[in-house]
């Protein structure tokens, strides 16, 4: 098995279905996010990451929107992680806002 998995921006956008590619429920996914978001995010809450901007998604493989590549940590689902990705990159938007 894999020592890491990757987040794409559209697991976590509420404009996008479930069929489009979202991951989180639409109470927690966000209107918009990007791959330096998720980033800093990721890295806030302890875990390391490798951007990789010249990626697709392949449900929208005309997008070129960019990956994260997210190193797992033992004990943390991939569910998990990406609703407290989206909660973090939530509090943090609206830290920079205020």
């Amino acid at each position: 098995m894999p020592d890491h998995f990757y987040v794409y921006p559209a697991y976590l956008l509420k404009s996008g279905s479930r069929a489009l590619g979202r991951r989180v429920p639409t109470e927690v996914a966000l209107p918009e996010v990007n791959v330096d978001q998720i980033m800093a995010a990721a890295s806030s809450l302890g875990y390391r990451v490798v951007s990789e901007p010249d990626k697709q998604y392949p449900r929208q493989f005309y997008r070129y929107s960019g990956r994260v590549k997210v190193v797992k940590k033992a004990g943390v689902s991939k569910a998990k992680f990406l609703r407290e990705l989206a909660e973090t990159v939530r509090r943090r938007a609206e830290a920079g806002k205020a």
